[in-house]
């Protein structure tokens, strides 16, 4: 049974191992069993899955999440977390605990040799400082996902939701909805976790599209676009691709496939729908394979 959602236990855990928490891993264990189970909940979990947990820190969400999963693979990088985790997991046959940097795991080999290459679902609370690297790098290497769902940075979570025009609309907001359907599950004060952190989180659900909303013929340029438009906030569209400058066309050409798309040349990146930002990409291929 779950024990670890309560305060004491986690305390006793704790003071057991000795254990110091380390900022530069940015570990804040979750302390709540309402929020816990609403996680369980969101992620959509059956006996059916198999769960990938970046970060499970003492065991708290994996003991939850081994008691609603087929198999679980857990990575933790914090090599004194592993004792823990082998006592707090003890009765468990379930769950598999990799010390490992998640960002250098194959996990499109783990996927073919857990779940015979179906997709995965990925639960984690991650530190802040790695979000985004995780999650692209999740998406981008094209393993079998069917949702990813995430504790992170309230801030963040707003991001990855937003459209364009407003200030937190950027390229992590067009990413992410480029490749799933982004929804914020609850909302998690500070209070939450331990220690506690200075800034409020999110639970935000990322559900993996059967195939991206847009059609474009380089997935490569289109992101390479989309850095660039924000890469310099301030500029303008044509100037902050004119800077990038890894398009190969000069200025005015690049000026040329922004008027082509139909919008003032003048514009800023911000003000680019996902459905736009495709069309460029597509615009900026074409002329560069007539050149």
């Amino acid at each position: 049974m779950a024990t670890l959602g309560n305060p004491k236990n986690t305390i006793a855990v704790l003071q057991k191992y000795q254990f110091n928490f380390q900022k530069k891993f940015g570990q804040n264990f979750l302390i709540d069993t309402g929020i816990l189970e609403e996680i369980i909940e969101a992620a959509q979990i059956t006996k059916d899955d198999f769960v990938l947990e970046i970060g499970p820190g003492i065991g708290t969400m994996t003991q939850y999440l081994c008691e609603a999963a087929r198999a679980v693979v857990a990575v933790e990088i914090d090599t004194n977390l592993i004792p823990i985790l082998k006592d707090t997991l003890a009765e468990y046959n379930n769950v598999d605990v990799l010390n490992e940097d998640i960002l250098k795991v194959n996990i499109s080999k783990l996927a073919e040799e857990k779940n015979n290459g179906k997709p995965i679902k990925v639960v984690a609370n991650l530190p802040y400082y790695i979000t985004t690297p995780i999650i692209m790098g999740l998406f981008e290497s094209h393993v079998p996902i069917d949702s990813i769902t995430i504790m992170v940075q309230k801030e963040v979570a707003d991001r990855m939701q937003e459209g364009p025009g407003s200030k937190e609309y950027g390229a992590l907001s067009l990413a992410v909805q480029y490749y799933a359907k982004p929804e914020i599950v609850v909302n998690v004060p500070p209070s939450c976790f331990m220690p506690q952190p200075k800034v409020g989180s999110a639970v935000i659900r990322l559900t993996r599209h059967s195939e991206p909303p847009v059609t474009v013929k380089s997935e490569k340029l289109l992101f390479q676009v989309i850095r660039a438009s924000f890469n310099q906030r301030r500029k303008t569209l044509a100037n902050g691709l004119a800077n990038y400058g890894a398009f190969g066309l000069p200025k005015e050409e690049l000026q040329a496939c922004i008027e082509k798309l139909g919008v003032p040349v003048n514009i800023r990146g911000e003000a680019l729908s996902l459905e736009q930002f495709a069309q460029l990409s597509n615009i900026i291929y074409d002329h560069r394979s007539a050149v």
